[in-house]
């Protein structure tokens, strides 16, 4: 975490008192809180007012959860804190929910980012549902959607924006190459999470899709946060480089498979065969389907070609 003296963030709590304070914080209600992956002032004035304003603090660790407390001025007994975390997540889901039962407001963190995204917090919230209590969630920090902002992901047609949060690959070299090995078949990005002492052996098995680009975001919002983009062959070599681009937490977002140089060629004699057999809709979806081309691009060459045919018609 970035260091800033819990007196900076003063006038932060006065201001998330003053923006939040109004609004509506119902008793018997958990409140999944995002924390952030490094910088601490991407924390959320709502977020500040809801741990100040709660009877108590679900956490993954409770020292680290404590610290980053007291870096906002918030002081808290280590009694309001509750350890839930990947070990004990379903007994101590119970004790939050007989709490809850009692009217109490409670909050949740992980250690970083938001709960339930490859952090505990999923099992907790389900047993909260399933009780009947309301789950209020506070959005914030996420490295999901960091690294994803910052990758400049562009791909043909609809997939352009679309992505797969894949988390962690297995951690055994088998089953990890088994997964890498589905990943080529998804034309979609892929956004994954690895820790510094596999992050290695995850490039080289990533290595393996030849020039599909990977975008890496080590120590995202931290002082040495460091991103770059290189083909995938390439990012052994990338991490290699460098004597400290090995250490950190990382994210990695697979890019979207290229359209070929001659997709929209073949896509278009495709689509023309069948124009004139079908009506236009028809023509594009199976035009798009045989050559994998964009829809929209041939939804617009239908349209061109008709437009072309009626004028020569009408000559």
């Amino acid at each position: 975490m970035a260091s800033l003296a819990p007196a900076s963030f003063g006038a932060a709590l006065s201001a998330a008192r003053d923006a939040s304070g109004a609004q509506h914080y119902p008793q018997g209600t958990l409140y999944v809180v995002a924390t952030p992956i490094g910088n601490l002032a991407d924390i959320t004035l709502r977020a500040l007012h809801v741990l100040q304003l709660v009877d108590a603090v679900a956490c993954e660790d409770t020292r680290h959860t404590q610290s980053l407390l007291r870096a906002y001025g918030i002081d808290r007994p280590n009694a309001q804190l509750l350890a839930v975390h990947q070990h004990n997540e379903a007994e101590a889901a119970q004790a939050v929910v007989a709490r809850l039962a009692q009217g109490e407001r409670i909050a949740y963190v992980s250690d970083a980012g938001t709960p339930g995204v490859s952090d505990p917090g999923a099992r907790l919230v389900a047993a909260v549902r399933g009780a009947g209590q309301r789950v209020l969630p506070l959005p914030g920090a996420s490295s999901v959607t960091t690294l994803v902002g910052a990758a400049g992901l562009v791909a043909a047609g609809d997939e352009s924006s679309a992505f797969v949060f894949a988390g962690f690959l297995p951690t055994k070299a088998g089953e990890r190459d088994a997964a890498v090995l589905a990943l080529a078949q998804e034309r979609r990005a892929v956004v994954l999470l690895e820790a510094p002492h596999r992050i290695e052996a995850v490039a080289r098995a990533l290595a393996t899709l030849g020039e599909r680009r990977i975008t890496v975001g080590r120590e995202l919002t931290k002082q040495f946060e460091e991103i770059a983009t290189v083909a995938a062959a390439e990012l052994p070599g990338w991490f290699a480089a460098g004597r400290d681009r090995t250490r950190g937490e990382f994210a990695l977002v697979l890019h979207p498979v290229a359209a070929a140089a001659d997709d929209g060629a073949e896509g278009e004699r495709v689509l023309r065969l069948l124009l004139a057999e079908l009506p236009v809709k028809t023509a594009v979806r199976l035009a798009a389907e045989i050559s994998g081309a964009p829809r929209n691009a041939l939804y617009e060459a239908a349209l061109r070609i008709r437009n072309d045919d009626g004028d020569e018609s009408g000559a």
